[in-house]
């Protein structure tokens, strides 16, 4: 999807995502400390706002203006300060080496367009940096559910690494994790069922 389409999906709704932070973002990076974190794709902001409200300064980068437009005034409203900036993760010029923290969280590219992403959010660590990917893994469309249905903007934890082949870093976590998605008719007893997303946490060295 491009720009304008991301636009009109979330100018039809209040939020398209829900309010609070993806549950492995505050999971992985609740114990860290505060300092420069950069948030690309971040749609609404909802994990940029999280990590505000604790102490982050926090760059936003998304190329839907609707999206960004929903953040501020979520943070105006909480009296949160984040750069909203409107910018393609392809093409963003993200300052090297300049931050503490950087998230990609549910981007949907294909792999030549996510390599470029990746690169572009790892080149801009200082040395000590913390890494932090979530995504739709490719099993999720045959095994779980929710999720893009377009086989080719799904990927797993190990092409992630893959795409920082002869960077520097640890890794902490690489894997496939379950998530359990809540559906509408819960309140009929409806049972939960799973996603399952590829997670990949690295420190940069």
């Amino acid at each position: 999807m491009d720009a304008r389409s991301w636009d009109e999906r979330y100018a039809a709704t209040e939020l398209v995502w829900s309010g609070s932070a993806n549950q492995f973002v505050t999971e992985e990076l609740a114990g860290l400390p505060a300092g420069r974190a950069l948030d690309l794709a971040a749609g609404e902001g909802r994990n940029a706002l999280w990590l505000a409200e604790r102490g982050w300064r926090v760059t936003a980068v998304d190329f839907s203006r609707v999206g960004l437009d929903k953040g501020r005034r979520l943070a105006d409203e909480r009296g949160l300060a984040v750069d909203w900036v409107r910018a393609d993760v392809l093409t963003y010029a993200a300052e090297p080496h300049a931050f503490d923290l950087v998230l990609l969280a549910y981007l949907q590219l294909s792999a030549d367009q996510r390599r470029t992403a990746v690169r572009v959010a790892f080149g801009s660590l200082r040395p000590g940096g913390t890494f932090l990917l979530v995504a739709h893994d490719s099993t999720n469309l045959t095994e779980g559910t929710g999720g893009p249905s377009d086989p080719t903007v799904l990927f797993t934890a190990e092409e992630v690494l893959g795409d920082l082949d002869g960077e520097r870093f640890e890794v902490q976590r690489a894997e496939r994790v379950a998530r359990l998605v809540q559906s509408d008719e819960a309140h009929r007893g409806t049972p939960a069922r799973t996603a399952y997303d590829a997670l990949v946490r690295l420190v940069r060295t």
